[in-house]
C-alpha cells in the first residue's frame, strides 16, 4: 500500500482557526464563529471563501430548520467528516490495536493482533499489514498514529519502551517506509489526552487533567484548550513518584505507596495472589471485594484511598475545571466509588467547588481512537505545528 501525504497547507494562521473551529465544534453559524473569535463578519466573510472553494467547509441545512423560509436561509458551515480516513494503532506488551476514523474521530473499524515479537522490523511489517486491512475500501486515508506506553522522541523515535524494550527505534520511519504513508508516533496517554482535548470530555473546557489507570498510571493536563507537553521524567513514570501512602503497600520493585503500587492492576492483583497465595485476576478482585471477602476487600479500599487522595491533591493543586477518570482499571469505582468520594472530600477544603470528575470505562481502542488524532492534527495543523 502506497499512500501520499495530505495537508490543509498552505493555509493562513486565521484560515486554520476557522477551520480547526469548525472541525471541533460545528456545524457552526457563521454568526457563531464570528463570536467564539472574534472576528468581524466581513473578516470571516473573507477567511471562509477560500475554505469553501478547497472543499474543507461546506454549507449545511440548518438542523431542524424548514425547507424553505423566508430572506436569506440560514446555512451552518461544517467539514465533511468522511472525506478522509485516519489509522490509530495502541501497541501494548503482546497485542496491537487498530482503528480507522473519520475526520472528526468517529471510529468507523477496529482490528486486532496478537503481537508475537517485540523486533521493530517486525512489529512495523504487522502494522502495515494492519494498515493495508483497514484501509480497504478506504482510499483516502490520509495519516497513521501510533500510540506506545514509555519515552517518545519527535514524535517519530520511541526512545525507550519497558513494555516492548525498545530505546531508540524510529518507530514511524520504518512505518512510513511500508505504507507511504505520514505517521506520527507518540506516549500513549499524551495522545489519549489530544484526542480528549479535541474531540472529547475537555472540548471547550479551559483546564482539564486526564488521569487513567490499568497497566499503569497516566496523566496529562491541559491548560488554554492546549496539552501541556511531557518532561521526559514524566513518560518514564509520572505514577512511581507520586507517593500517596509512604506507609503503604510494597510493588515487586520494591516501591512503596506510591501510585503506581495502589492503582495499577498488576500491582493489585500482586497483593492480592502475596496475603491469599493464588491468583486472581482483576474482575475477579473487584467482583470479590463487592462480596466482602476480606483480602480483596481490603486491598481494593486502599486503592480506592489512594485513587481519592491523588484526584484531591490533582483538584487542589492544578484547580481544573474537569478531571476525566478513564483506563482499564476505572471499574475500582463501581466497587469503591463511595470511599473515593468521601477520600476527595477529607482531602479538600470544606467551601471548595466539587471536583467535576467524570469517569469513562475505556479500551485499548480508545487509545488507539488518541493515536488516529494524533494524524489528524498532522493533517489540519501540519507537522511543524503539533
Amino acid at each position: 500500500m502506497r499512500g501520499q501525504a495530505e495537508s490543509w497547507l498552505p493555509l493562513s494562521p486565521g484560515e486554520r482557526s476557522v477551520a480547526i473551529e469548525v472541525l471541533v465544534h460545528g456545524p457552526l453559524s457563521r454568526t457563531e464563529i464570528a463570536r467564539r473569535l472574534d472576528l468581524s463578519p466581513g473578516s470571516l466573510t473573507r477567511l471562509t471563501k477560500p475554505l469553501i472553494r478547497a472543499g474543507l467547509l461546506v454549507e449545511v441545512p440548518e438542523a431542524g430548520a424548514a425547507a424553505v423560509r423566508q430572506g436569506r436561509p440560514s446555512q451552518p458551515l461544517d467539514v465533511v467528516a468522511d472525506s478522509r480516513y485516519f489509522l490509530g494503532f495502541k501497541i501494548t506488551g503482546d497485542m496491537v490495536y487498530g482503528v480507522v476514523t473519520t475526520l472528526r474521530s468517529e471510529v468507523v473499524a477496529r482490528l486486532d493482533r496478537t503481537l508475537t515479537t517485540h523486533d521493530p522490523g517486525e512489529v512495523a511489517d504487522l502494522l502495515a499489514a494492519m494498515a493495508r486491512e483497514l484501509s480497504r475500501g478506504r482510499p483516502r486515508v490520509a495519516g497513521v498514529g501510533i500510540g506506545v506506553g514509555g519515552l517518545v522522541e519527535d514524535r517519530s523515535v520511541v526512545g525507550e519502551s519497558p513494555f516492548l524494550g525498545w530505546r531508540g527505534v524510529p518507530l514511524a520511519a520504518l512505518v512510513e517506509e511500508r505504507t507511504g504513508l505520514p505517521v506520527v508516533v507518540e506516549n500513549d496517554t499524551a495522545a489519549f489526552v489530544e484526542a480528549e482535548t479535541w474531540f472529547g470530555a475537555g472540548r471547550g473546557v479551559d483546564r482539564f487533567v486526564v488521569l487513567t489507570i490499568g497497566a499503569g498510571v497516566g496523566y496529562g493536563l491541559v491548560l488554554g484548550g492546549k496539552r501541556v507537553p511531557y518532561s521526559g521524567d514524566e513518560d518514564r513514570g509520572f505514577g512511581r513518584h507520586w507517593i500517596l501512602d509512604r506507609y503503604g503497600p510494597l510493588t515487586p520493585d520494591g516501591r512503596r505507596g506510591s501510585a503506581v503500587s495502589l492503582l495499577t492492576i498488576p500491582n493489585i492483583r500482586y497483593q492480592v495472589r502475596a496475603a491469599l497465595g493464588r491468583d486472581l485476576d482483576y474482575e475477579e478482585i473487584l467482583a470479590s471485594a463487592a462480596e466482602g471477602e476480606p483480602v480483596p476487600a481490603r486491598v481494593v479500599e486502599e486503592a480506592g484511598r489512594a485513587l481519592g487522595t491523588l484526584v484531591a491533591q490533582i483538584a487542589n493543586f492544578v484547580m481544573p475545571q474537569k478531571i476525566l477518570l478513564a483506563g482499564e482499571g476505572v471499574g475500582l469505582m463501581d466497587v469503591a466509588g463511595d470511599v473515593v468520594e468521601n477520600t476527595i472530600r477529607d482531602n479538600r477544603h470544606p467551601r471548595a467547588a466539587p471536583v467535576g470528575l467524570e469517569v469513562r470505562v475505556s479500551d485499548f481502542h480508545d487509545w488507539a481512537r488518541g493515536a488516529a488524532v494524533l494524524a489528524i492534527q498532522v493533517l489540519v495543523l501540519g507537522a511543524a505545528h503539533v
